[in-house]
């Protein structure tokens, strides 16, 4: 099959990959969610081959994720696994979890879904590192912002930018709490969280 192409991860692969050199440097096992086209699992993994780079999404994209694994036929990228964050979660554990562009497109109750999993799969001092557009205190950080997030809403009613303070939350309430919150081009963010030990 033809591989799937995502113009945004040819432009955010490398200033996300500089945020994971510096929070993943001693991670071992990486859980992706929502993979997407495959193309960062395959970027990411090539440039840090110290990690077991475990792709997952849900079923319709497996093929196209497949078809870029199989192509750079790497030895830390594992088949992909199905994963819808309302269904059945892979065992883990994983000391880190990253997820780029997918908090905005999910309904509010499957982030919710999201985070309150992460304990269930995660080692006691995991990091999440989660990439994409946040709003906060309800604001929106640009008009470019603004304005994606009138295109969310226009193709569905359950997706919009989340605000960075929900989301802490939810973090927080699953035992996470914010370790750095990084600019990154294009008005988006990489929000780094850390398990607090029991």
């Amino acid at each position: 099959m033809e591989k799937p192409h995502s113009p945004a991860c040819e432009r955010n692969r490398e200033p996300i990959l500089a945020v994971l050199r510096e929070h993943f440097a001693d991670r071992r096992h990486v859980l992706e969610i929502g993979s997407g086209s495959g193309q960062h699992a395959v970027h990411f993994a090539a440039a840090l081959p110290q990690l077991i780079w475990q792709s997952s999404d849900r079923a319709e994209n497996l093929p196209g994720i497949r078809a870029w694994l199989d192509e750079a036929a790497l030895p830390n990228t594992p088949a992909p696994l199905t994963l819808d964050v309302a269904g059945a979660w892979p065992a883990g554990p994983f000391d880190a979890v990253f997820s780029a562009n997918t908090l905005h497109i999910m309904a509010w109750h499957e982030v919710e879904q999201l985070f309150a999993r992460l304990p269930m799969i995660t080692t006691d001092d995991a990091r999440v590192i989660i990439y994409g557009p946040f709003n906060h205190e309800g604001r929106y950080s640009s008009d470019s912002n603004a304005a994606f997030d009138q295109w969310l809403k226009a193709r569905g009613a359950h997706m919009a930018i989340r605000d960075a303070e929900a989301v802490d939350a939810l973090a927080g309430a699953a035992g996470f709490v914010l370790l750095d919150d990084i600019a990154m081009p294009a008005n988006n963010r990489c929000r780094v969280w850390r398990r607090v030990r029991d």
